[in-house]
């Protein structure tokens, strides 16, 4: 899922002149194949001195484009590689290296590695909110969207009913990312064969995605995420841990959603359906948070 906001003019300037900058605007455009290509290059170019911080991140953001494509074995190996690097860069608990961690436990989702990811989550989440960066929030919160999602695809509907609620009233911001929370709540409620309560959600939900500004339905640069990824899904500067340019965070898709299978009850599920579609789109592909 796609996180963090844009802080102000000056992390714009500073975006505008990263080297990931062209890589970033490909990836908004969907131009997803184009964007690894350009990621990787920066990354090849930058490979030298060993602590080049957008070497990694540029690395991050390929795995991103190489999983939007649908190739998730190969981004999943990717973020394995990563993993070690963004730890020994920037530390187990900062905000970049949790995103890392989302990122690749939606693609283990993607995979049908749905305890694998529910437990990834499930830890990110935890660290997050004992973190105090102002990502942390957000972190958590797409973290948990994972988390229901891979509770959900495991049957356990309780369980993703009870974290899909505990989410929605901990993030009270009407974003994609209470959107696609909402779906994960309509999806849970649907698997319980509580249908009318499932259809009220996928409502609330269709009415949310009516209600958001047309670009919030778009990728932008984060902060994967989640993801990250509040209105905007941008991208956000993070304290640099060496000397050298202040990078930025790498972009994130959007929060894992999948259509939540319609409502049974005779002569609803065609609008159940329909709001759910919609609602779908506008949350955006299954992704990294």
């Amino acid at each position: 899922m796609r996180l963090f906001r844009p802080r102000g003019r000056d992390d714009a300037e500073q975006n505008t002149r990263s080297p990931l900058a062209q890589a970033t605007a490909l990836y908004k455009a969907g131009r997803h194949a184009e964007a690894e290509a350009e990621a990787r290059a920066v990354a090849a170019a930058r490979s030298r001195p060993r602590d080049d911080v957008f070497a990694p991140l540029a690395l991050g953001m390929a795995a991103l484009a190489t999983g939007a494509q649908g190739r998730n074995a190969e981004a999943c190996a990717g973020y394995d590689a990563l993993l070690p690097v963004f730890g020994r860069i920037y530390g187990a608990e900062h905000p970049l290296t949790l995103k890392l961690r989302s990122d690749r436990a939606q693609t283990l989702s993607a995979l049908s590695r749905h305890a694998e990811c529910e437990a990834e989550c499930a830890a990110v989440a935890r660290a997050a909110t004992r973190g105090t960066a102002p990502e942390m929030p957000l972190i958590a919160a797409a973290a948990r969207n994972g988390q229901v999602y891979a509770l959900t695809a495991q049957g356990r509907h309780t369980e993703g009913e009870a974290l899909a609620r505990e989410a929605l009233a901990a993030h009270r911001i009407p974003d994609r990312l209470t959107l696609v929370l909402r779906l994960g709540l309509a999806r849970s409620l649907n698997g319980q064969a509580r249908h009318d309560e499932a259809l009220a959600e996928a409502e609330r939900a269709d009415e949310l995605r009516r209600g958001l500004p047309e670009t919030s339905a778009a990728l932008r640069p984060a902060p994967s995420n989640w993801p990250w990824p509040p209105p905007s899904w941008g991208w956000a500067a993070v304290p640099r841990p060496t000397p050298g340019p202040r990078p930025p965070m790498m972009p994130v898709g959007p929060p894992s959603v999948r259509t939540t299978a319609a409502p049974s009850r005779p002569g609803r599920c065609s609008t159940a359906s329909t709001a759910l579609d919609r609602a779908h789109r506008a949350g955006g592909r299954d992704a990294q948070l």
